[in-house]
């Protein structure tokens, strides 16, 4: 976890939902299949004139660290474990000073399904996501990366925690959420405390349901691979 999620609001939802002071550049179309190394709305901070300013700007998901001589390493880091992200030499940087909100419908997770007859185990892909239907504002961290040409990569990771019993049974991990009270202080570069604080477990209020195997290919998108299926 987490290895794929959705995220279908606009840039016009977004700024009104987090307060966006500006929108830096244009944002990956709406989609309902991402996978790592993709294009992923992210919101963060950035000092400007002497003020912070909200961006809401398109990045790639898997952190490239910027000591990295390359980013081929990218789709190994799309999660970040909250018990060792403040330490870990790929993410303690970030963690100090580049936070930043993903926002998500949800995500899916694979729960292996015995088979029919003697038929094989089957791997059931489920979508789990906010009972109310809105914005899963998911923990993240970004980072700069330098390429050899002299451009420029900002990446992202999604911050994991050990799974509530709500949706434990389905997989061990899940991402964390920052609540909006706590939105600024984590997005805030100059946060001086342990920022792990600041984070919660969605531990009621979620919701799953088993989907379409067609998500298991990346190619496929669109809002129907979220509907319930029978299984």
């Amino acid at each position: 976890m987490c290895g794929r999620y959705a995220s279908s609001a606009d840039a016009a939802e977004l700024t009104e939902i987090f307060e966006i002071d500006e929108v830096a550049g244009p944002l990956p179309a709406p989609a309902w299949n991402i996978a790592p190394t993709d294009a992923i709305p992210a919101i963060f901070e950035r000092p400007r004139d002497g003020n912070r300013r909200r961006l809401l700007a398109e990045v790639r998901w898997g952190l490239v660290p910027s000591w990295s001589k390359d980013a081929s390493g990218a789709a190994r880091l799309i999660n970040a474990r909250v018990e060792t992200v403040g330490e870990k030499p790929a993410f303690r940087k970030a963690f100090a000073s580049r936070r930043c909100l993903l926002p998500a419908d949800g995500y899916y997770e694979w729960y292996t399904l015995p088979g029919a007859g003697a038929g094989k185990p089957v791997k059931q892909p489920y979508f789990i996501s906010p009972a109310d239907g809105g914005v899963f504002a998911m923990a993240g961290l970004y980072e700069f990366w330098k390429a050899p040409d002299g451009s420029w990569l900002t990446t992202a990771t999604v911050i994991t925690t050990s799974a509530t019993d709500e949706v434990g049974h389905l997989h061990d991990r899940m991402p964390m959420s920052v609540p909006a009270d706590n939105w600024s202080a984590w997005l805030d570069p100059g946060f001086g405390s342990d920022a792990r604080a600041l984070l919660t477990v969605p531990v009621s209020g979620l919701s799953f349901h088993p989907v379409s195997t067609a998500v298991n290919k990346v190619a496929n998108d669109g809002p129907e691979l979220v509907e319930p299926v029978a299984v």
